[in-house]
């Protein structure tokens, strides 16, 4: 009988417990001063290409208050259709009663497609999403910046054309230089590769950029992959730059080349001893392959950043190659490193690929060749044609017959942070290779660097002139 009353007892209870709690519960907050809290005052969508839908970008609503907060409505004040939402798992333009329950969140999702500006210029978009709770209005600003682009689609120049930077070019499939034809690109051309997009020269690639306005190719994603991490960081975005066997005479100054699959690649191009590709203050970074393979081509790098790839910056096989103040370099972020700093082939017998050609002849000069993994494939040179002249090494060795005047074993002291995805190759203060260039090395061209700055007459080692940081 005694037990029969406690399981009663704990039965009433439970009652008592489930009526006043779902009393409490569903006790909605009325006061005016009662508000959501926002995660973030603007939403940035960043650089979208017009007429294209951007990525899903997101904020968190929080209700820090002990009752239930009711947003009467959720809209987006213009009304032009730009941005699109989802609410808490509901698509939508308008959104009415959204409930928050007590110290919890929702998320709401965005995404925008740009109408065209009619213009080559960045166009600002803001637009307002108002959020009423208990008669007051609280807004978070939706924010884009929209390119009007050229969009190419298997693109292929047939006769000499010349791109301008009046509006960036966003290529589909390929673009291809015919031989015989020249493409020229005007100081500032942006060109943005889609995903498996590529570039075949079997003609000719003139582009002429300046330290205030260079040319750019690169993938076509903007944003972060996550917090922190920009697509500017990934290679694997496009596939790269190829000059076929048919390519000649191709001049890159002031041009960058990021986030490719294979890098820039020169294939069997040597016909003459003038360079097939050459470089003046370029930049060739994040590469899943090289960031740079030549076959038994000519190439000539003044003032180039060649760095970060997982199979090794830089590859030569064969070929006649000068290396004038460039900075090799590699501190590549998402997987082990497959080869040195430089990879070298085709220079004697020992490395003889059987093509019957002339063993490679290579001089590299007031240049830094360091980062993680080994710097150069050949600790041993005797007897080739490849030399390494007042360069700073990361291997402790001593200088000879091809290693002249060298700086071993010494660290450059780069700006580079790779935990932090900080990738900057300018010297810091007490680097040991400012002012250890040699001028007379200096090749005219390379007076001065890719931003613009004079080397002097005690010129550093390496692309970047030391900027007193």
């Amino acid at each position: 009988m005694n037990g029969g009353k406690h399981i009663f007892a704990v039965l009433a209870a439970i009652v008592v417990m489930t009526v006043f709690g779902s009393c409490i519960e569903d006790d909605i907050t009325t006061s005016a001063s009662d508000q959501p809290v926002f995660s973030v005052d603007t939403l940035k969508m960043g650089m979208v290409f017009t007429q294209e839908g951007t990525p899903t970008r997101s904020f968190r609503v929080y209700n820090r208050h002990d009752k239930i907060l009711n947003i009467s409505s959720i809209s987006i004040r213009e009304g032009n259709g730009i941005f699109r939402l989802n609410v808490d798992g509901m698509s939508g333009k308008t959104f009415h009663n959204v409930e928050i329950r007590p110290n919890d969140s929702i998320y709401v999702f965005v995404e925008a497609t740009l109408p065209t500006n009619g213009n080559g210029s960045l166009t600002t978009v803001n637009e307002h999403l108002d959020f009423l709770t208990n008669g007051v209005t609280r807004t978070v600003v939706l924010n884009a910046d929209g390119q009007d682009v050229d969009r190419k689609h298997g693109e292929v120049i047939e006769t000499d054309t010349r791109w301008t930077a009046d509006m960036p070019y966003q290529i589909y499939d390929s673009l291809v230089v015919k031989e015989g034809a020249t493409l020229t690109l005007d100081a500032g051309t942006h060109l943005y590769f889609h995903d498996k997009a590529y570039m075949m020269v079997r003609g000719t690639l003139i582009a002429e950029g300046t330290p205030e306005s260079p040319i750019n190719f690169t993938g076509d994603r903007t944003g972060n992959v996550v917090n922190g991490i920009p697509y500017e960081l990934m290679s694997g975005q496009w596939g790269g730059l190829t000059f076929s066997p048919t390519s000649r005479d191709n001049r890159l100054c002031h041009t960058s080349i990021r986030n490719t699959t294979y890098g820039v690649q020169v294939d069997s191009t040597s016909v003459s001893d003038r360079p097939t590709l050459y470089m003046l203050n370029c930049q060739l970074r994040n590469s899943t392959g090289h960031s740079l393979i030549a076959i038994h081509s000519n190439v000539t790098a003044i003032g180039c950043e060649i760095a970060e790839a997982a199979s090794g910056t830089v590859y030569l096989r064969g070929g006649n190659h000068v290396f004038n103040h460039c900075t090799l370099a590699n501190y590549y972020l998402f997987s082990a490193l497959g080869g040195p700093i430089i990879g070298l082939d085709h220079i004697n017998s020992d490395t003889d690929d059987n093509t019957g050609r002339p063993y490679m002849t290579a001089d590299f000069t007031n240049t830094i060749v360091y980062g993680n993994g080994t710097d150069i494939s050949h600790g041993d040179l005797t007897g080739t044609s490849v030399t390494l002249r007042n360069c700073l090494l990361k291997s402790n060795g001593t200088n000879d017959d091809n290693f002249i005047n060298c700086l071993w074993g010494k660290d450059p002291l780069y700006h580079t942070v790779r935990e932090q995805y900080l990738f900057d190759y300018r010297l810091k203060y007490g680097s040991p290779a400012i002012g250890a260039a040699n001028p007379e090395l200096t090749l005219p061209e390379a007076a001065t660097d890719m931003q613009g700055k004079e080397r002097g007459s005690t010129p550093d080692m390496g692309a970047y002139v030391y900027s007193g940081q």
